[in-house]
């Protein structure tokens, strides 16, 4: 998926947050971002792995922390 392809599918779904997370990726103002891996950022598992693609593609580094973690 392309970028906008996701931005497109988030916006319909109304995960406008996430878009924003993207957003800010794209500016700079996200450098970093702690997941905890077995959780991610979204129930549909595709759409997950292309939103941490795309910020990882936009220089945010992903930090997986474990359940005990948090």
């Amino acid at each position: 998926m392309t970028k906008a392809e996701i931005v497109k599918t988030l916006n319909e779904q109304g995960l406008t947050d996430i878009i924003e997370l993207i957003e800010d990726a794209e500016t700079g103002d996200l450098e970093e971002l702690e997941l905890v891996e077995s959780v991610g950022l979204l129930y549909d598992e595709m759409l997950n792995k292309e939103v941490v693609r795309v910020l990882q593609e936009l220089g945010v580094k992903i930090i997986y922390v474990t359940d005990e973690e948090e």
